[in-house]
């Protein structure tokens, strides 16, 4: 117990790992990123960092947690700015699509959810609980948009289920770098999407 205790007086700030893993990512690809490998960077044994996170497993998905919490400030930030509801969904699909190919939070999200076909309850209920808050902030913002006749008369929950179906469809090919499908591309298409299916007709 006595060297328990020392292991954990001398481990680095929690937040400090999960931020050196996402770096990591960003850098090398997450192929590279090993338990062994990021000790190194993080000044802890790979089995220091077993007894932290347990299973490699657990380590992705408490850093695709830590990085959609910064993710979920920004997005705040951005819907509770003061201005239009549609400047704000499309500050919103903005932040929502990968940065390009290889895109660091997109590669981690897509690694998590491949490895969750074997993952316990209580993992795919904090999935979950990441998809949720993409979903919930959606909602409210459409049904603001309805309210104030800026966007259509729509069902918000229903219409933020298949505008966010589009933007995965879309992120994983931008992330995966599927040729003819690159950032631009893809903003281009949905942005034709809300015009077409949120803003026309009217209120």
């Amino acid at each position: 117990m006595g060297g328990a205790a020392r292991a954990r007086k001398n481990a680095p700030p929690r937040e400090e790992v999960l931020a050196t893993a996402m770096d990591m990512i960003a850098e090398r690809g997450l192929e590279k990123l090993t338990m062994a490998g990021l000790g190194r960077e993080v000044g802890m044994s790979s089995g220091h960092l077993l007894y932290y996170f347990h299973s490699k497993d657990e380590l992705l998905l408490q850093t695709l947690e830590w990085s959609e919490g910064r993710l979920g400030a920004e997005r705040a930030r951005l819907l509770n700015r003061p201005e239009p509801a549609r400047d704000r969904l499309a500050a919103y699909v903005d932040l929502y699509v990968p940065d390009g190919h290889r895109d660091p939070h997109w590669t981690l999200w897509l690694e998590v959810w491949n490895r969750s076909q074997n993952a316990d309850e209580e993992a795919r209920v904090r999935q979950a609980a990441i998809e949720n808050a993409w979903h919930r902030d959606l909602v409210a913002l459409i049904a603001e948009g309805v309210s104030r006749g800026e966007f259509r008369r729509v069902d918000a929950d229903r219409f933020a289920a298949r505008l966010r179906a589009l933007l995965d469809g879309f992120s994983i090919h931008v992330a995966i770098g599927l040729r003819g499908t690159d950032r631009e591309q893809v903003l281009a298409h949905v942005r034709e999407f809300i015009a077409d299916a949120l803003l026309g007709g009217g209120g």
